[in-house]
């Protein structure tokens, strides 16, 4: 017995969204944050198990950089993500979740990790230069002749 229509279209959904976001490079808090729902909601959008509300469609959307019809299968085949960058291209997971730790703190408390990051990068060493490094030929010292 086939499957009922909206498990088909949850499947459909949830593997355009994961497609065009593994494209893009982002987690799915990632995606989360930016479109301004739970984390937990999307992974459930992207296994399939429930579909988004036209809000967060059009959101969806604009965060994935996708058209509506690719993510909910319709149209004449498969659409391909955008080829504009997102936002955030440069920046690496690492710094993305360090960025949302630090959204979460209280002013107080964001102004003394400030400080305390200011502080650390002041003593660090300076990165090593990209150019190769060019060491310089030991020099034998001539001896003074004894006398």
């Amino acid at each position: 017995m086939p499957a009922p229509v909206n498990e088909k279209l949850n499947t459909v959904f949830g593997a355009a969204a994961r497609d065009a976001r593994m494209r893009l490079g982002l987690t799915q808090a990632d995606v989360a944050e930016r479109v301004g729902i739970a984390m937990e909601v999307y992974s459930r959008m992207e296994r399939g198990r429930m579909l988004p509300r036209a809000q967060n469609l059009r959101r969806l959307c604009d965060v994935l950089a996708v058209s509506a019809d690719a993510l909910l299968g319709v149209g004449p085949g498969p659409s391909p993500v955008a080829s504009r960058a997102p936002r955030h291209e440069e920046e690496s997971a690492e710094l993305r979740r360090l960025m949302r730790t630090l959204r979460e703190l209280d002013p107080a408390r964001l102004k003394a990790v400030s400080r305390v990051v200011k502080a650390m990068v002041s003593v660090l060493p300076a990165p090593a230069a990209s150019a190769p490094v060019v060491r310089k030929k030991a020099v034998a010292k001539k001896r003074k002749p004894a006398g």
